[in-house]
């Protein structure tokens, strides 16, 4: 992604069935200031980064997105309609360039009715309440989905404001 590569988030790593890419997807900020940068070049620009690579073998694409992606994936959605993170620009965005493109959450396809928080404000206490947000993934190629054995949450490690998320794939 040669136009976005200047703040340094995006990692590709090729390996013998599967490209791994490792992002930390621009927070739309304070005042929302990113949010039609990150809808309307970033996460487009991505996509088609990731069906460029798609043409030679399956994607992997896991990090900080950024994105609540739906109502279940935050603590307080009527209350953050306008947070960054969770406006309706950054879940359309979410769903047309990545889930409208062949690219599953698998979290959400292991797990479509558990609440699964990945970040937890400083502020607030927010992990002790566990008042979160999802916003942390693993998306893959529809081609490798269902090899997915299992996608998890690991809330009780802590060190950071976001917890580890896991993958296990049957190659």
């Amino acid at each position: 992604m040669p136009d976005h590569d200047s703040e340094g988030r995006l990692v590709t790593a090729e390996f013998d069935s599967f490209f791994l890419l490792c992002a930390y997807v621009p927070n739309s900020g304070d005042g929302l200031r990113r949010l039609s940068y990150r809808t309307t070049q970033w996460d487009l620009s991505l996509s088609e980064y990731m069906k460029e690579l798609e043409k030679s073998k399956p994607v992997i694409l896991t990090g900080d997105l950024n994105c609540a992606h739906e109502e279940i994936d935050i603590y307080n959605p009527a209350g953050n309609r306008r947070s960054a993170g969770f406006t309706d620009e950054e879940r359309r965005s979410f769903a047309t360039n990545f889930l409208s493109r062949g690219f599953a959450d698998t979290f959400r396809r292991q797990h479509p009715d558990v609440v699964g928080y990945t970040y937890w404000g400083f502020r607030h206490g927010g992990r002790k309440t566990n008042k979160g947000w999802r916003l942390d993934y693993f998306l893959v190629s529809e081609s490798i989905a269902d090899k997915v054995h299992d996608s998890y949450i690991l809330p009780d490690v802590a060190g950071s404001d976001h917890c580890p998320i896991g993958l296990i794939l049957k190659l």
